[in-house]
């Protein structure tokens, strides 16, 4: 079993390995996020540029910048007066303070819990979880906006127990029905970024992981359960543990509506025998329970232990998501494929960053900040790098999520609330929304170069009846006022640009609406055409 030394580097390096780091004089105190910034920025410059700092991208302008940094955190293009406040702010450190500003608005929680919701449910087992997926979204927005440290909220989504219609930390359980061994892989995946699951029915075959550490892990969760329950009319399911076992047990882990006293690695050799009892052991440190232990204790310990500042991998794990959310690429792809094993990119730089956010106290927004104020986050786009061309020289373009674009679209076109939705199955509504999302969702932890468009997508916002009305230029529709309250052609395609773009339009762009505008005689269809341009073109789609 690897001892815990063998993964002290992240650690270590917040003492002993960066040269020229100033934590400050209160060691308990979290460094200052933009100092780490800067020294992020010259780590990557020294490990992946040779110092060279010719081949960096520029940094983007305000326009450029406030669209992905709104896009990032709360999740929506900023509004045409939001850009112009910012655009006109002399003050040099305005890029600080809108930071800081969107930290504190409640559509960042949304937003990420958007996010995190994804990427617990989209790898369920089972489509009856979704009924969690509202609940658990709440529960999340909260904890973000209550900047809950992420230990914290990883603890609550490990150890939940209670009715998932009504504790969203339950969403987890349930998106796995409640299995043990899918429940691990996902606590693996999600939040060590290690995919031990690939060691459930033999070694690993491409990094340390034995058979038996995936069970050991495995046995941190066999007395919890996912059982049906029914409220009146109300039908739900409910994640509940139990310490207490009749005396004779089905010879197999499948009591799922129950739970088992113990976890059994199963016999391949004879899959109808008990298999061998496997003892609660945390596969990344050795660190142990005694057989008997109860479940409270079982995924309380497991809780501490994985959020431990002695367990790097979980901080570089978070790290290494959410700079790849927000810089386009991660040190480690996919985002949830690290491990000893594993090579990263950039790995002093990534190892800086998780020390650093390990000291904050997994303080989220405190490394948002220290993100969004690096160099790296601040520069032009370019496309996708080949395997030869260094790493984070500028930022990378990536599919908008459903739910943000859907949120663009509905803020560009001045889309009215919808009324009560339908339900369906097991009561989940059926919601513009949530129509769109199964569309245009992708699982946040792939990597971006393979998320694709499709010929679905396309379709819905090219002919989608409810869209193609909404661009039209009547009374009632936000072109229609725009062409009503602005008679010059000039203003009205700045306004568009900055309501569906959240930029002005280059000279040129300009310049080739106004003359499309004087080849159509109506105005109205014209400016209808200029406008679904812009809502169909791949900058709409994309965080630059």
């Amino acid at each position: 079993m690897p001892s815990t030394a063998c993964y002290g580097w992240g650690l270590l390096v917040l003492f002993t390995m960066i040269p020229g780091v100033a934590w400050g004089a209160d060691s308990a105190a979290p460094p200052n996020p933009q100092d780490v910034a800067h020294q992020a920025d010259t780590l990557l410059l020294k490990e992946l540029h040779e110092g060279d700092s010719s081949r960096l991208a520029s940094l983007v302008d305000d326009e450029a910048f406030l669209r992905r940094l709104s896009l990032d955190l709360i999740g929506r293009n900023p509004t045409p007066e939001e850009i112009t406040a910012f655009v006109l702010d002399p003050d040099p450190a305005k890029r600080a303070a809108i930071i800081k500003r969107l930290l504190s608005d409640p559509s960042f929680g949304d937003n990420w819990a958007a996010y995190w919701r994804d990427a617990i449910m989209y790898r369920r087992s089972e489509d009856r979880a979704l009924l969690a997926s509202t609940t658990l979204s709440t529960w999340l927005a909260q904890q973000f906006n209550d900047n809950a440290s992420w230990s914290e909220t990883v603890r609550a989504l490990v150890t939940a127990s209670g009715d998932v219609m009504d504790d969203g930390a339950t969403g987890l359980i349930m998106a796995q029905g409640g299995m043990p061994e899918e429940t691990t892989a996902e606590v693996s995946r999600l939040f060590l970024g290690i995919q031990i699951q690939c060691a459930q029915c033999h070694d690993h075959p491409t990094d340390r992981w034995k058979r038996e550490e995936f069970h050991h892990l495995t046995a941190f969760f066999p007395r919890v359960a996912v059982r049906p329950k029914r409220d009146g009319e109300q039908r739900s399911f409910e994640v509940a543990a139990t310490d207490r076992f009749p005396f004779a047990m089905p010879v197999n882990n499948n009591n799922r509506f129950r739970g088992t006293p113990e976890h059994f690695m199963p016999d391949l050799d004879d899959p109808q025998a008990r298999g061998t009892r496997m003892q609660p052991v945390f596969f990344l440190t050795g660190q142990k329970l005694d057989f008997g232990a109860s479940d409270q204790e079982r995924r309380g310990q497991l809780a501490e232990w994985m959020t431990s500042p002695d367990n790097p991998w979980f901080a570089k794990a978070f790290v290494n998501r959410i700079w790849a959310e927000m810089i386009g690429e991660g040190f480690y792809e996919p985002v949830d494929d690290l491990g000893p094993d594993r090579e990263a990119t950039a790995p002093q730089t990534l190892d800086y960053l998780a020390a650093a956010f390990t000291k904050s106290g997994y303080d989220v927004k405190w490394l948002y900040t220290a993100l969004a104020s690096t160099e790296a986050y601040q520069r032009e786009s370019r496309a996708r790098r080949n395997p030869d061309e260094p790493a984070f020289a500028a930022s990378c373009a990536q599919r908008l999520r459903a739910d943000t674009l859907f949120k663009n679209l509905q803020e560009a076109l001045e889309l009215p609330q919808p009324r009560m939705a339908p339900r369906g199955p097991y009561g989940l509504a059926r919601t513009p929304q949530a129509l769109f999302s199964q569309t245009f969702g992708y699982d946040p932890s792939e990597r971006r170069d393979e998320v694709s468009s499709s010929i679905p997508q396309a379709l819905v916002l090219m002919n989608s009846p409810q869209f193609s009305a909404m661009m039209e230029a009547r009374p009632g529709t936000m072109l229609g006022r725009i062409l009503r309250e602005l008679s010059d052609d000039e203003d009205a395609v700045v306004e568009l640009y900055l309501r569906v773009l959240a930029r002005q339009p280059s000279d040129q762009e300009l310049k080739t609406c106004l003359a499309y505008r004087r080849e159509v005689s109506d105005r109205a269809e014209a400016f209808e055409d200029i406008f679904w341009s812009l809502i169909n073109s791949t900058e709409f789609l994309h965080r630059k």
